[in-house]
Parts: structure tokens; C-alpha cells; sequence
């Protein structure tokens, strides 16, 4: 007899929440009786309290021989499993439990379908880029990281604004005095840099962007570059404060005056799965609850079997 290693799911939740607590006894109820092996981290196992399990105490070798992570909770659960998955290129499924939930793929709800999805290997995956991030002073290089949404340069104290120079591909683009800028992929184009009125970019797009925050400058405005440029922010020398590097609000170091931060495309993606077909439009519409009932643009007249052309009726 040919003896098969068991299939093997990671398990992450936000153990601190009481409904994620329940959803992941839920989802190792289903999971379990399918035949799959669930695994779980040392400290999140403690709080579960379920059997039968395979407890990992290592972070850096949960996803080890692991087929797929399912994360319970919101955008931050999902950044926190993606840290753990990316190193062995293992796919990462979030079911939401948070607020927006833009990385999730499937709401609690739905959670008995997605586990079914998941036993029948019936998801896609598909890689989205990273940001590789350096921090240098006088040419030493104190810290580096990576990042899947955003790195974000921010001032240190209240009071002080953060004077930064930024350059692309080593040519002086501008100088600022700013709260911070704002380093991201297609994939955080919907997290901080929304929210500092960058623009949305379809996770298709490979390019970077960058948006200044709050920056008191006539030339401020959020820049798209190709996915192959250097960034670069120097904190200037002769500014009198400090600075805060965050990489998806999860990792964070000091910066002092005189230190330059370099954003450029990371070498290895994150393998997000995806249990739907929906396009990327309608995950916007449904997210931001955009307006669009009553809208009889191009899905109406497919559904009323109305052909798109010059010879058409206009609606009225």
C-alpha cells in the first residue's frame, strides 16, 4: 500500500475576537471531517482549544508542508498569515471577520461553502507583488524588510514635520515638509494610500505608487511608477527629528535624519487563493458599497438581450 501525507491546512485566527473563536471551531469541525489535518500555532492553540490538531510552535515553520492557510479575521489577520506563508510560497484564503476585509476572499458566512472549495481543491491562486524595503545611513545598511500593501515613511512626534527628499530611479523628483509619504502596490492601493487619496489600482496593474501625506508643497499629488523603478526617500540631514518606517503596520524601525529609505519591487510575491470569479469590479463596488443600483449600463442590456451598437435604442 502507498501510503499518502495527510493534506494540511494552516489555520490563523484572531483569537482575540469571540466570533472568530467560534468560526475557527466551525471551520475545524468541516475541515476534520473531510479528511484534512488542521494546524495550528502554539499560543493560537491554547486559546482554541480543539482536537484533534498539529500545533507548530516555530512561526517560521507553520506553512511548512502546509497545502493552503485559511485566516480568520480581518486585513490585519491576513497580513499576519501572509508573513507566514510567503517564505514557502504557500497560498493564503482570508475569511472576513473585520470591517472592509478587501484581502479576504469570502465573508463568515459563507465559510461552509469556502472549506468545501478548499477539500475539493477547487481554488485558483494568483501571485500579487511586493515591496522589498532598505534603510541605509552613511551607506550601512541598518534594516530591511518587505511588504505586500504599503511602507510608510511617518514623522516620529506630533509636533514635528518630517522633511524628506524623494527621488525615482536616482533622479530628485521633489522636497517635502510632510506628515509622511506612502509606498505601495496595486494591492494596498485600497488600504493607507486610499485612504491619503491615492488611487485604486486593479491588482492586474504591476506598478508602484507613492503618495505624500499631508505635504506642504504646490506639487504634492499621488504618482504611479513602473514596477521596475527605485524609490527613494531621504530623511533630510539637517531636519532636528525622527522618523517611523511601517511595512504593512505590522513591522516598524526608527528612522534618523540623514536616513535613506529604498522601495523597489520584492523578488517573491504572496500567493493569494481565490474561491471566486467575480472581477475586481464588483469586489470594489461590493467592498466600498459603491452606488450603482439602478444602473442599466452594459450588464442590463446583456440580460435584456439588447446587442450594444450604433443601431440600438437609447434607454430612456
Amino acid at each position: 500500500m502507498v501510503e499518502h501525507e495527510p493534506r494540511r491546512v494552516l489555520l490563523v485566527t484572531h483569537t482575540g475576537r469571540e466570533q472568530a473563536v467560534e468560526v475557527a471551531r466551525d471551520a475545524h469541525r468541516l475541515l476534520t471531517g473531510a479528511g484534512m489535518q488542521v494546524r495550528l500555532l502554539g499560543g493560537e492553540a491554547e486559546e482554541l482549544k480543539l482536537d484533534p490538531v498539529e500545533i507548530v510552535d516555530d512561526p517560521e515553520k507553520a506553512a511548512n508542508d502546509v497545502e493552503l492557510i485559511m485566516v480568520l479575521g480581518g486585513d490585519g489577520s491576513i497580513l499576519r498569515g501572509a508573513e507566514l506563508a510567503r517564505p514557502h510560497g504557500t497560498p493564503v484564503l482570508g475569511v472576513n471577520l473585520g470591517h472592509v476585509g478587501f484581502l479576504a476572499e469570502a465573508e463568515v458566512d459563507d465559510l461552509e461553502r469556502i472549506v468545501q472549495v478548499v477539500v475539493d481543491r477547487t481554488y485558483t491562486v494568483e501571485e500579487r507583488m511586493t515591496l522589498a524595503v532598505d534603510v541605509r545611513l552613511d551607506d550601512d545598511l541598518i534594516f530591511e524588510t518587505w511588504a505586500l500593501n504599503e511602507a510608510s515613511v511617518e514623522k516620529a512626534a506630533r509636533e514635528k514635520m518630517l522633511e524628506v527628499l524623494v527621488e525615482v530611479d536616482d533622479r530628485p523628483l521633489s522636497r517635502w515638509g510632510c506628515d509622511g509619504v506612502v509606498v505601495a502596490t496595486p494591492t494596498g492601493s485600497t488600504a493607507y494610500a486610499f485612504s491619503a487619496g491615492g488611487p485604486v489600482v486593479w491588482p492586474e496593474v504591476e506598478a508602484i505608487l507613492l503618495v505624500p501625506l499631508s505635504a506642504h508643497a504646490l506639487f504634492s499629488r499621488p504618482i504611479v511608477v513602473a514596477p521596475t523603478s527605485r524609490l527613494s526617500i531621504e530623511l533630510v540631514p539637517t531636519w532636528n527629528g525622527r522618523g517611523v518606517l511601517w511595512c504593512d503596520g505590522r513591522r516598524m524601525v526608527e528612522v534618523p535624519p540623514g536616513a535613506e529609505i529604498t522601495v523597489r519591487r520584492g523578488t517573491t510575491p504572496v500567493r493569494l487563493a481565490r474561491a471566486h470569479e467575480a472581477p475586481f469590479t464588483d469586489r470594489l463596488v461590493a467592498k466600498f458599497d459603491l452606488p450603482v443600483l439602478g444602473w442599466r449600463g452594459a450588464a442590463e442590456r446583456k440580460r435584456n438581450g439588447n446587442s450594444h451598437n450604433g443601431n440600438s435604442q437609447q434607454e430612456t
